[in-house]
């Protein structure tokens, strides 16, 4: 083969490659996520393809599904809502997904039931499916209650899809979802409907009680609430209040120390200012004297200055004198003989006045003296005064603090014997009010038992006695029978014969309450042996519980007077003192309260036994007592023999029964004449009897004047 040959049969090879390539690339068809292509070729089975084929025009049609995911909605509202199980009827919207199933044979199923185009279609689906979910739904909603759809969503989604099935003739149910669900408003139900009455009325029910019980809760908080506020307004009242107390407490605390310091100031100020009086005292007691002194000294100093002035005059003055007579001297000479007598008179005269003048300079010293000494003395006096009074006060401080110590020493000692007298009384106070609390117990059970075995016998003498009468009852009807055939006759008689026997009937409930009376006497007895019982084991288990507590308080108070032997001798004998004040008053308040115990026992007793006991409080002399016992004696005589005896009973049965009056008999049989003059005669004769047994002058006198107008008159009819 020849190259040009080779190279054209290359070359029609790649055109026709070329061209087969354009071909493919030119018809194929690839196809989008969610599609499918439907190619009908020339053999029997179209073929499906989900990524791409090649389509040849002419030989080939080629049809697009949609297979993705679509949504069917069922929307049930109003009347055509989803009946529950408890034909509560619910709007209920629910989606669901749906899609064509990836195979070939589902797709082709749907391509020729459907078509490619309507199998895309979403109103197509919805006519398709609405039907059958539809019907699951209403299937599904029907088995539960309305409030199982909110609670079980997931278990009715799954009964939902398990009902419809998967496999929906090639579509394929993916899941459903409950979009909305709510109760159908009862405005819109049907009350002909019988499933909607009765979902009114479960309805009605429920909200009804719902709103009763949401009432409650809202009361209940209302009442929490204000519970809550009033017990805040009670806190903050209290906190108020403590506030108050803390303030009012804060002012009283700086009112007394407000108080204390103004007492200690005023007394420091009265020190102080006493303390000032006394400088001012000994100032002025200083000043006086000094100015007494400067007094003195100025009076002293005057009376020198007059001294000297005064010797000074004189000296001048004899001076003087001596100059004028030496200067007379030689002219008087001549008169010398006769003035020496005048002289001589002078001379006297100076001297008289010298005297004088010393004696005033001695008197006007001794005043002088004088009242040096009086101011001095008054000084003196008061000085000493002072000192006496302080040496009082100091000695009566440290009298008292000696005092003080001696009686502190004398309390130490005295609470010393105290405490070991009390830790003494204590022990044996503990011993006896142990012993005295057994007694009490054994006494208060032995008390109990006594008072329920006297109810129980007093029950059981009331029931014999109800039961000896209507014993004696059917003994006076029925005397053939005995008495146990006659009770049981008399019970028949009052069961059959109850509306026609007034008797029987009476009898019949006597029985019955004796019946009564003897069954509350079982039980009272059997109450009165419980309750005994049960107090017994009380009062055991207390005076265990006691007899403990005074074992450890006896150990305690045994350790503690070990504890008081160590201490020295005056606190030894004070607390012996104390422990025996504490011993007595222990040992008196356990004697009281022993002794009252016993009499509220007593008093117990007595008020039971005297609870149905009747008294009458009579007044008088011994007489009259006496009198009043043998009326009793003679009543209690009387019915005596009125109960017991048979033939009183049958003289006096019709008075005593009621059908005879023994006062209108009475009255008859007085009202005869010839009987009515015996019984005054009997009367008349046992009057004189009585008056002439003790006769005294008047009663003498009245019988004889009696006597006398009988026989006059006993004559006057004769006559």
């Amino acid at each position: 083969m020849d190259p040009i040959s080779l190279a054209a049969i290359i070359g029609g090879g790649v055109i026709i490659l070329f061209g087969i390539f354009v071909s493919v690339a030119k018809f194929y068809r690839q196809v989008d996520q969610g599609k499918v292509l439907i190619v009908n070729t020339m053999k029997t089975e179209p073929t499906v393809t989900f990524t791409g084929a090649v389509v040849l025009p002419i030989v080939h049609r080629a049809e697009v599904m949609d297979i993705s995911l679509k949504t069917v909605e069922i929307d049930r509202r109003g009347k055509e809502g989803l009946i529950c199980q408890d034909n509560i009827r619910a709007d209920i919207k629910v989606t669901f997904f749906v899609r064509v199933n990836k195979t070939r044979e589902d797709v082709l199923k749907v391509a020729q039931s459907i078509g490619c185009v309507r199998a895309s279609d979403q109103e197509t689906l919805e006519n398709l499916f609405e039907a059958k979910f539809s019907e699951a739904l209403k299937t599904v909603g029907k088995s539960f209650d309305f409030e199982q759809l909110y609670t079980k969503r997931d278990e009715i989604k799954d009964k939902v899809v398990g009902t419809i099935g998967r496999d929906l003739n090639g579509y394929m149910l993916e899941d459903c979802a409950i979009d909305f669900l709510e109760q159908t408003p009862v405005e819109m139900l049907d009350k002909d409907n019988i499933l909607d009455a009765q979902g009114i009325r479960k309805i009605t029910q429920l909200t009804t009680e719902q709103n009763v019980f949401t009432n409650e809760l809202r009361q209940s908080e209302r009442m929490a609430v204000t519970k809550r506020d009033v017990e805040a307004d009670e806190a903050i009242f209290a906190l108020q209040r403590q506030r108050e107390e803390a303030a009012a407490k804060q002012r009283r605390e700086i009112d007394s120390i407000q108080a204390r310091e103004t007492a200690e100031a005023d007394r420091v100020k009265s020190e102080e200012f006493a303390k000032a009086q006394l400088a001012r005292i000994k100032a002025e007691e200083e000043i006086a004297i000094n100015e007494e002194n400067k007094t003195r000294q100025v009076q002293v100093a005057q009376k020198n200055r007059e001294r000297v002035v005064g010797v000074e005059t004189e000296r001048v003055e004899k001076d003087r004198a001596l100059e004028a007579i030496n200067r007379e001297r030689e002219t008087e000479l001549q008169r010398i003989s006769k003035e020496k007598a005048l002289e001589g008179e002078k001379k006297a005269i100076a001297d008289v006045v010298r005297a004088r003048i010393a004696v005033e300079k001695t008197v006007a010293q001794e005043e002088e003296n004088i009242k040096d000494l009086r101011v001095t003395s008054e000084a003196r006096r008061n000085k000493d005064a002072l000192i006496i009074a302080a040496q009082g006060h100091a000695e009566e401080s440290s009298v008292k603090d000696i005092q003080a110590a001696d009686a502190s020493a004398k309390i130490a000692v005295f609470l010393a014997k105290e405490k070991l007298t009390l830790a003494e009384a204590d022990l044996e106070a503990a011993d006896k009010s142990a012993k005295a609390k057994m007694r009490l117990a054994e006494g208060i059970q032995a008390e109990s038992a006594a008072a329920g075995l006297a109810n129980v016998r007093v029950r059981e003498a009331d029931a014999v006695a109800t039961e000896k009468l209507g014993m004696a009852q059917v003994r006076v009807k029925e005397a053939e029978a005995s008495v146990i055939q006659k009770q049981g006759q008399a019970q028949a008689s009052a069961t059959r014969e109850r509306l026609l026997a007034e008797a029987s009937g009476l009898e019949e409930k006597g029985m019955a309450q004796a019946r009564v009376q003897e069954a509350e006497a079982g039980a009272i007895h059997k109450r009165g042996e419980a309750e005994a019982f049960a107090m017994r084991e009380k009062l055991l288990a207390e005076a265990a519980a006691i007899q403990e507590k005074l074992m450890a308080e006896a150990r305690g108070l045994s350790e503690k007077a070990t504890a008081m032997k160590a201490l020295d001798g005056v606190g030894r004998e004070h607390e012996e003192y104390r422990l025996r004040l504490n011993k007595e008053r222990d040992v008196e308040l356990a004697a009281i309260n022993v002794r009252k115990d016993i009499a509220q026992a007593q008093a117990t007793v007595l008020a039971q036994a005297f609870g149905n006991a009747k008294f009458q409080i009579v007044g008088g002399d011994g007489k009259f007592f006496e009198n009043f016992i043998k009326a009793v004696s003679f009543g209690s005589s009387v019915d005596g023999a009125l109960d017991h005896g048979e033939a009183l009973k049958k003289a006096l049965g019709g008075y005593l029964n009621g059908e005879k009056d023994l006062p209108a008999d009475l009255k008859e049989i007085l009202s005869k004449p010839g009987l009515t003059n015996d019984a005054q005669n009997l009367a008349v004769a046992a009057l004189l009897n009585r008056m002439s047994v003790n006769p005294t002058a008047s009663t003498a006198a009245g019988i004889k004047a009696l006597v006398q107008t009988e026989a006059a008159a006993l004559l006057e009819k004769q006559g």
